[in-house]
């Protein structure tokens, strides 16, 4: 049966915004993973690419500045049965957020992060964020750009992410196979998703992006799936991927850049030491008895608390 993940919601973005093809490939690709609509959790931080979950037909979260990756962890915890998708962009998860996205490599947990990169902040008239390269001027820029830049896929490969990819907004084909991909994937992914932003990036724009691009996929010999967790499997996947994620400029790479899931993912270290605690994770524990009455009877606590002091 196929389920429907679009909106009546009018969608608020600028004409021309790429996050309109991020927001296509999404609805497009949750419904070939063809799970029911409640069985996903969309969950964003602030900023333009915060409005995602609010015209995706699943359950949202709409969360703080920055917070987006420890909501995301929590309801995966919660209840790991839910396919937990995360929408962040640049400045959300790679400047107050940048922590909480370098913890989330370490740990692994299994749920997905797409990255909008469109190199500035759009929703609050266009400073620079940290993915703009130091020198560049965009006309939201009143002088160029005093700080380096963070690359998104370096980043993620260095702190552990087991899914690294990079797709383009406007090629939602393609980016919706990325997102599919790396919704099944076992582990942490992350998408470094660029997008256009033509009301305050001039420079980076669509037809900068189509005379760069160019598909990994298409490449001679390119496999970026580690097949075997041997060691020396593993640093020939990582080192490619490394050397991939620096070309930036005349040439830009999209396309799955590593995968590797070998390594434990959170929920399965946590089962090492609590095997029992999936068997009745905390969304899914009775809170009340049949009247509707609380299973903690809090009296007999506070009566405890207020005896033994």
């Amino acid at each position: 049966m196929a389920h429907n993940f679009k909106t009546d919601l009018w969608v608020d973005w600028c004409p021309g915004c790429g996050d309109f093809g991020i927001l296509a490939a999404i609805q497009q690709a949750l419904a070939e993973y063809n799970a029911k609509p409640e069985n996903y959790v969309i969950v964003s931080g602030i900023g333009c690419s915060a409005k995602t979950p609010h015209y995706v037909n699943v359950s949202g979260i709409h969360t703080l500045h920055g917070r987006a990756i420890p909501f995301a962890t929590g309801i995966k915890l919660s209840n790991p049965n839910l396919t937990v998708i995360l929408d962040g962009g640049d400045g959300d998860l790679l400047s107050i957020g940048a922590g909480h996205f370098v913890a989330a490599g370490r740990r692994n947990v299994d749920f997905t992060i797409i990255l909008h990169n469109n190199g500035v902040y759009g929703l609050t008239k266009g400073q620079a964020s940290p993915t703009l390269p130091r020198g560049t001027k965009t006309k939201g820029l009143q002088r160029p750009n005093i700080y380096d830049s963070l690359n998104p896929v370096a980043l993620a490969l260095s702190v552990g992410y087991t899914f690294v990819a990079r797709a383009y907004a406007f090629n939602i084909k393609n980016t919706k196979d990325i997102i599919l991909k790396a919704i099944k994937h076992k582990g942490t992914a992350v998408i470094d998703l660029l997008q256009p932003c033509p009301t305050y990036n001039d420079i980076n724009t669509k037809e900068w992006y189509d005379q760069r691009i160019y598909y990994l996929d298409q490449e001679k010999d390119w496999d970026p799936v580690v097949r075997k967790p041997e060691e020396e499997e593993v640093e020939k996947k990582y080192l490619q991927a490394i050397n991939k994620s620096l070309e930036w400029g005349d040439k830009i790479p999209v396309g799955i850049f590593y995968q590797n899931e070998f390594v434990p993912t959170y929920e399965e270290r946590i089962k090492q030491n609590f095997p029992n605690y999936f068997e009745d994770p905390p969304a899914t524990s009775q809170i009340s008895k049949k009247d509707g009455s609380a299973i903690v009877d809090m009296e007999n606590i506070f009566r405890d608390k207020i005896v033994r002091k």
